[in-house]
């Protein structure tokens, strides 16, 4: 994927692991609740590699999570 923000799709995914894993999940058991492949997930959540998401999967992921999709988007 070409884009002028990899660092921000990276650290987007960094945040998906951290809370994903805060709150119990495996990447298997959180890839199947929100209807995603393992293989997505690992690829949205690693840092070699630049994944995007739809603002309808951010929507699904944070709504699992249980907390704000800005969460996931904010500048630390």
């Amino acid at each position: 994927m070409q884009t002028e923000y990899p660092g921000r799709y990276i650290t987007l995914g960094l945040k998906i692991a951290y809370y994903r894993k805060k709150a119990g999940y495996t990447q298997e058991l959180f890839a199947e609740q929100i209807d995603k492949s393992v293989n997505f997930l690992a690829q949205v959540e690693g840092t070699g590699t630049v994944r995007g998401i739809s603002l309808e999967t951010l929507f699904k992921i944070a709504d699992k999570l249980d907390i704000p999709p800005a969460k996931l988007l904010e500048d630390d």
